[in-house]
């Protein structure tokens, strides 16, 4: 299936238009430009007649242009009214190689998303790419470096052919813009060129497939086919075939008035820089990406009730949805309306069955007039809530949700994973029907929320205390955080004796506060400007409470901003989580079992099972060495960032000691081993326990220890005790006269290696290099090491038993080079 339009979490957008009384932007056309019309014809014309180009069209196609498809040849016939018209193009990847990217490209994915204009320059056709980036007064005499320092690229050049019968349409043939490697529309970046080593792309097996024009936009898929010497997988045909899709919109000329983001209220924004600001340097902004929502009634509005916008937010379902899931998607769309309702919007967003041919039939999930849920047949364990943005304004004109089959597999597993042991309706494979609906509602809803302009907001979980979500009042009302945009699907902190709890997520007051604030039509506001002090003061009323925060959660940094993590207490949390899991463990055989069929289904839910201890864990450690943010401007009171506290960070260490470094005997479960491998346990374990280590002293962490010490080093929970914690927790054997068992010694060998890599490297160059030469991580590690080989030498035949004399014998000899003191 095609799949249109739309943009990735996380991804800005490269520019856009702001219209104001007294500012033009770089980019604007030029007003006094006249219509183009069409050089008469004379018998020695050197254009062809129109019967003569297309007549012969084996496909034709009215929409935003006639498209005509001439053999191998594609037409466009252009209008000229629509020259110079603002477009947006969008390259997506509609298919692709398996393993394509390591499988972190879909079909969907997009590639690139410009705003381009067609030109005319004298018998030839341009199409130049255009930037709403950076702005300047057209007046002011920096507006002239601005234009000369912003040159519009040309994307693709081509001769005019000729003109349609009434000649209000000019015919180019553009067959070589999608047949030949153009690199601003093409699906193989640099990288995986280099990894795959491509060679070239092969122009006799690259073809234009499929042309489809609408009112509004046209859509031209095309194969492109590379020769590879490495292409991925285990393909072996030295050969890449993907197919694109390149989706040409025309843009609004009765802009939106934007608004102005805020990185206090999380918002998909698009870039600007004022080079007539009156500070020292240009003024660089954002404004947020929201669909255009204006009150039928304007009056009514201002009086505080609830009015309908003039043109709401309409999504249609796939065809291809399942019947029994149908209910669950609209819920899910339509359970933003309650957000909407608190910006003065009632039915603001309506989930519709998609229409019937006799219904309309011009119905096409790829025409951009139509917003659709898509339901892909696709084994990717994945939704995604793209969009496609004005970059001039912020206006969403369009948004594809997408929904790929086997993320029901994601969900079905993770809901025997984490309440497995508190719920019986989650100790199947078969996840009855309300349960696995109402997570694919929530999967719905937090998808749409992408798509209405909302990032993740991982700080949200952090807000609820955690013993909280043990209580069935508490959790039936306010959910399991206050945003859908959390990563927190499934209430792994209630236990098997709390009641009536939810387990799974829902929208919350977050959520509400966002859409009011992005959504809420501000009558008396004539400009982005006007508009600011008013959702400034929306923004102090909730200063200060957590449900109202924000936090991306992607630098690793604060722990109350992390993926997956519930509750304010991530160390309670944890363990709670793992007292879970350890009573799943004994019933995954019976849970995953189906007569006559193997013991696939266990395996792939153990090592979730295994990816979810590490995750919690995970969770714990970025406490220490943590920082926590609050964003704030410079009118309101108190700090940033603030350390975590010390006995916070040491609480952790003991958890970390406890739940990470120890052997997870209750991980080693030899029913279920014995069933999915016949080896491999050791090796699992070394890995995630390594990682762990990896984590905990990793460069940033380590750095941050030593700058919070110099901070305040009463307080902070300091590079050396940290490090005494450590050794003295990896190495508890040692002190103990006890025999180390094989999981502990690869952990202690792993300790080892990572001190001495720090030592070794001294001379190498990385991100960090210079900080960590100039700082404490040296001395202490070189310490630690030296401190390690005394007590090793002073205790290492103490545990009476001969492998461990010889693997503390190993260690010391790998200090010893590491110190280079053989």
């Amino acid at each position: 299936m095609v799949l249109k339009r739309f943009v990735l979490i996380g991804i800005l957008l490269s520019g856009f238009i702001c219209h104001s009384a007294n500012a033009q932007l770089f980019g604007k056309k030029n007003k006094n430009s006249k219509t183009e019309e069409a050089p008469k014809k004379n018998k020695k014309s050197e254009y062809k007649s129109y019967k003569e180009l297309v007549g012969n069209s084996s496909a034709t196609d009215e929409g935003l242009f006639t498209t005509h498809r001439v053999d191998e040849k594609l037409y466009y016939e252009i209008p000229f009214k629509l020259l110079e018209k603002d477009m947006l193009l969008v390259s997506r990847i509609a298919k692709l190689p398996d393993d394509f990217g390591g499988g972190y490209i879909n079909a969907g994915s997009k590639v690139n998303e410009q705003v381009v204009r067609w030109y005319k320059r004298d018998k030839n056709i341009d199409l130049k790419v255009i930037s709403f980036q950076n702005e300047s007064e057209e007046q002011s005499p920096i507006y002239k470096s601005v234009e000369a320092n912003n040159f519009f690229p040309i994307l693709y050049s081509t001769k005019i052919e000729g003109f349609n019968n009434d000649s209000s349409a000019l015919l180019i043939e553009v067959s070589s813009l999608f047949t030949n490697e153009v690199d601003a529309i093409n699906g193989m970046p640099d990288r995986l060129r280099k990894s795959y080593k491509v060679k070239r792309l092969d122009k006799n097996r690259s073809y234009i497939d499929e042309v489809k024009s609408f009112p509004q936009n046209i859509e031209v898929k095309h194969v492109m086919t590379y020769d590879a010497d490495e292409p991925p997988g285990r393909d072996r045909s030295s050969t890449i075939t993907m197919l694109m899709n390149q989706s040409m919109i025309l843009l609004p000329e009765d802009m939106m008035q934007p608004r102005l983001a805020d990185y206090r209220v999380g918002w998909f924004t698009v870039d600007k820089f004022n080079y007539n600001s009156e500070a020292l340097k240009s003024d660089d902004y954002e404004l947020i990406r929201r669909w255009r929502l204006v009150p039928k009634d304007i009056e009514a509005y201002k009086r505080g009730e609830l009015v309908e916008p003039i043109k709401p937010i309409v999504y249609y379902l796939d065809p291809a949805t399942p019947e029994k899931w149908r209910p669950f998607f609209k819920q899910g769309i339509e359970d933003w309306n309650q957000a909407f309702e608190k910006a003065g919007f009632k039915n603001a967003i309506i989930a519709k069955d998609p229409p019937s041919k006799e219904e309309d039939p011009e119905f096409s999930p790829e025409d951009v007039r139509y917003s659709v849920v898509r339901y892909v047949a696709s084994t990717t364990r994945n939704a995604v809530g793209p969009s496609v943005t004005d970059p001039r304004t912020g206006e969403i004109i369009e948004s594809d949700i997408i929904w790929y089959h086997n993320h029901l597999r994601s969900y079905r597993n993770r809901f025997m994973i984490e309440a497995g042991a508190q719920n019986p309706a989650a100790r199947t494979l078969q996840t009855p029907e309300p349960e696995i609906g109402e997570m694919m509602r929530m999967v719905i809803a937090h998808e749409v929320g992408h798509a209405l302009g909302l990032p993740h907001n991982m700080k949200a979980s952090a807000a609820y205390p955690t013993d909280s979500l043990r209580s069935a009042s508490f959790t039936q009302k306010y959910g399991l955080t206050p945003s859908i945009m959390d990563y927190a699907r499934v209430n792994y902190v209630a236990q098997p004796e709390d009641k009536g709890v939810r387990y799974i997520r829902m929208m919350g007051p977050y959520d509400e506060y966002a859409i009011n604030w992005g959504y809420r039509f501000i009558p008396e506001a004539k400009s982005k400007e006007d508009e600011k002090p008013v959702l400034d003061e929306w923004i102090l009323e909730k200063a200060g409470n957590p449900w109202y925060e924000f936090g991306g959660g992607y630098d690793g940094v604060d722990p109350q901003s992390q993926r997956e993590s519930l509750g304010r207490d991530q160390v309670k949390a944890s363990r709670y989580g793992l007292m879970n899991l350890k009573k799943v463990v004994p019933n995954l055989v019976e849970w995953t079992s189906e007569e006559g069929k193997g013991y696939s289904e266990l395996e792939e839910v153990y090592r979730e099972l295994t990816y979810m201890w590490r995750g919690y864990v995970n969770h714990v450690i970025t406490n220490i060495g943590g920082v926590y943010e609050t964003r704030k401007t410079a009118d309101q009171e108190g700090v940033i960032y603030d350390p975590v506290p010390k006995s916070v960070q040491k609480g952790a260490m003991e958890f970390v000691m406890e739940n990470a470094f120890t052997t997870p005997v209750w991980l080693l479960n030899q029913g279920i081993l014995r069933r999915i491998e016949s080896a491999g346990a050791i090796e699992r374990v070394q890995s995630i326990q390594s990682y762990h280590l990896r984590n905990l002293l990793d460069e940033e962490r380590l750095l941050r220890l030593v700058e919070n010490e110099q901070m305040d080093s009463k307080e902070a929970y300091t590079l050396l005790e940290m490090m005494n914690d450590l050794r003295n927790g990896l190495f508890s054997e040692l002190y103990s006269a006890g025999k180390v068992d094989a999981y502990r010694k690869n952990l202690q060998r792993a300790f080892i290696d990572l001190a001495s890599g720090y030592i070794e490297n001294l001379d190498k160059e990385g991100r960090n290099a210079g900080k960590i030469r100039i700082s404490e991580i040296i001395p202490v590690m070189r310490g630690e090491l030296k401190k390690l080989r005394n007590d090793l030498n002073a205790r290492k035949n103490r545990s009476g038993d001969t492998l461990t004399q010889y693997h503390w014998d190993d260690l010391i000899a790998r200090i010893d080079k590491a110190l280079k003191t053989d």
